[in-house]
Parts: C-alpha cells; structure tokens; sequence
C-alpha cells in the first residue's frame, strides 16, 4: 500500500507492506516437567535392572553369542566376497567360532582339574609357612598366643578355595555350553541376511542403521584390540612363570588372556592366582617375584600401550569403563565383567546414538569433548531476560 502527503511544496511517499511478518517457531514444550521425567526415566531404569538380574543366566549366554556372532561376522562377507558361497562362508566362521569357545572351556576344564590334583600336596608347605610367620612376628614382639589365635582362621582349604573360586568363576561363563553354542548357531545363521536387513533398516531409519552399525564396528575394535594384546601378555607371561618354576604356567597364561578383557582390574584377577601359588611353591620371595613381572610386563602392555588403542576403538571415558565394569558383573556375573565395554556400547546405541535428540549427551561419556567448529552458522543466543542477573548493569547516570 502507498500513501503520499503533501506539506507545501514537498511530497513524501511511504510505502508500507500488507504481508504479515514471520512469526518466530514456537519454543518445544515439554508435555511433563522435566524433573518428573528424569525421576520415570531412572524408574524405568531400575525395573530394567531388576529384570535384567531375573534372567541373568539366560542373558550372559545370550550376550556372548552376540558378542562372537558380531567379531566373526566380516570373516563371512571376505569369505563370500572371495567366491565362497554363502552358506559355505556361514559353515566356516560358525566352525571357527565353535572351535574358540570349545577351545577355551576345554582348557579352564582340564586346568582346573590339574590344580585340584595338586594343591593337596602344598598342605604342608602352607603349615611352614604359618609357622615362619608365627616366629617372625614373634621376634617382632608380638605374642604367640595372639598371633595362633588370628591366624587360626586362616587354614590351607581357605586358601585352596580362593585360587578354585578365581579360576570357577570364570568356568562359570561356559558353564551352559550347549545354549551358548545353539545360541551362536541360529544367530550365525541370522548373521548371513543382516547385511541385506540393514540396507532395509537404513531407507527407512538411517539413524537407527547408523547407530548399529556404530556398535558393530566398535565391538569388533575392542574385541580385536583386547584379543591381539590379551595374546602377548598371555605369552610374556607364560614364559616368565615358567622360567621361575611356577607350577601350571600355561593355565596362568591362559588366565592372564581370558581376565585382558576385564577393564581395569584384569589384570589383579589373573595376578593373585599365581602369585598365591608361587607363596606355596617358593615362599614370600617367590611371591614377591611373581608380582613384581607381573607388574612390569602388564604395566607396559596393558597400562602404557593398550588404552590408547582402546581408546581409538571405543571412545569411552576412564569413570564410564570402570562403572560399566561394576555394573555388568553385578547384573550379569562374571559374564558381564568380560562383556562389559560391548555391553555397555550396546547400551549406548539403544539409547543414544539411535535418537538425534540424544545423541548430544554422548559428548558427556567419551574420552574427550568434541571441538566446536569455526564456521558455526548458529546465532549466539541473546541474554535471557526474565532473570535480574541478564541484564547488564548500568552506572548512574547525571543530568544536567
């Protein structure tokens, strides 16, 4: 619309527009107050749990058989992207995952049975042993009676039942070794139509393909990454027990490769078990030497050189690792300390990545915050005003 006035000589055009200004997008409103929504999520959360401890002896199986069927996966594309059928590819990556887990339960199985042969023959060792104590604290001018007294509870079935209990505990995640393998072979046979399911999955929701795929690929890092470092501790390890005269060195191995997947505390699991027997064997000296090659080897593997490989391949921080050790093997058991990062990924796709409007809080769990790009296109949000301490505060001011 155009209007002209008239002042004398002087005529002034204004031109004003009939077209309505555009309103700003109205700010989302939450259909609950937030508080009340954080307090139903942890809620959830907790009868998520509890549901999760109910069926714990079928989910660790379950979750196993996941774990092996995501790291053997890409041996069957290879396979078939080498000219293998597709049922030959599924065969030999179900054959060569039954092997490993078969493998690993054999072993713990004939171990164990080789240690409970021969603890009874270090009961009189252990009674020396005691005595000594009871004479060093002596001349330490500790009273005998008191000394017999403390250390009459502590007796050799204590101590044969710790280094059984560690080694049982970790039997016990094969211990439904016929579900674990019937598990892995109807998902070894899901696994070979995923790929196909996932291109589906990502027309349609390429946020949740995303996500999975996220997980997939971090698992199998993690997995690789533990594997191939778990394989050298192993061997260093073996060699130095068996170099100082330890009994079962390659069960100690062993047990030094399977605990590398544990998080933060692997590697005391699979120290005091030798180190218990080398007190047996050889006395605090011994015991002492164990512990301390334990410590060097592991300290430069496992604390120097591994977390910064693990750190590329999962991206979580050091608070996120270990409560996600805590928390698993208090949910699941033993099963959920040696899964306890995939685990934890896997949770992480579900609730995070798999939702745009959450997957900011991923920022708060990983090693480090990502950096702000320079070029950020968005605004600076101006102060709000409803709040004293927004407004700026201005000087007196003086009038004339």
């Amino acid at each position: 619309m155009t209007c002209r006035t008239a002042t004398g000589a002087e005529h002034a055009t204004v031109t004003t527009s009939t077209e309505p200004a555009a309103a700003a997008p109205p700010a989302p409103r939450w259909p609950l107050p937030r508080g009340l929504i954080v307090l139903l999520a942890l809620a959830a959360m907790v009868v998520v749990i509890a549901g999760l401890r109910a069926f714990a002896e079928i989910l660790g199986p379950v979750f196993l058989a996941l774990m092996l069927t995501v790291a053997v996966h890409p041996l069957t594309n290879r396979l078939h992207r080498a000219g293998a059928p597709r049922w030959a590819a599924v065969t030999v990556s179900l054959l060569s995952v039954f092997v490993i887990v078969l493998g690993l339960a054999a072993s713990l199985a004939l171990s164990i049975a080789q240690l409970a042969t021969l603890l009874p023959s270090y009961q009189d060792r252990f009674a020396g042993l005691v005595q000594d104590l009871v004479a060093w604290l002596g001349g330490l001018g500790v009273g005998a009676d008191q000394v017999r007294t403390a250390l009459g509870r502590v007796d050799f079935s204590a101590v044969a039942g710790m280094l059984a209990e560690a080694l049982l505990g970790l039997a016990g995640a094969f211990s439904n070794l016929v579900f674990i393998l019937a598990v892995l072979l109807f998902m070894g046979l899901d696994a070979a139509s995923f790929p196909a399911r996932m291109r589906a999955v990502g027309w349609a929701r390429p946020d949740v393909a995303a996500a999975f795929s996220s997980f997939a690929r971090g698992t199998r890092s993690y997995l690789v990454v533990s594997t191939v470092f778990g394989l050298i501790v192993a061997v260093f390890d073996g060699i130095a027990l068996w170099w100082m005269g330890i009994p079962l060195a390659v069960l100690w191995g062993l047990l030094a490769f399977i605990t590398n997947y544990i998080p933060n505390i692997g590697f005391v699991i699979g120290l005091v078990p030798p180190a218990l027997l080398a007190l047996l064997e050889g006395g605090p000296r011994l015991m002492l030497l164990v512990i301390v090659v334990y410590i060097v080897i592991n300290f430069v593997i496992q604390s120097v050189i591994q977390p910064k490989f693990v750190g590329d391949a999962v991206d979580m921080s050091l608070t996120l690792t270990f409560l996600s050790l805590v928390i698993w093997a208090w949910i699941i058991g033993p099963l959920g300390a040696l899964l306890a990062i995939p685990l934890t990924l896997l949770t992480k796709a579900l609730l995070l990545d798999i939702d745009p409007h959450t997957r900011w809080m991923t920022s708060l769990v990983t090693m480090g915050a990502p950096e702000a790009p320079d070029d950020d296109p968005r605004p600076t949000p101006p102060p709000r005003r409803g709040f004293p301490y927004a407004k700026p505060v201005e000087g007196n001011r003086s009038t004339g």
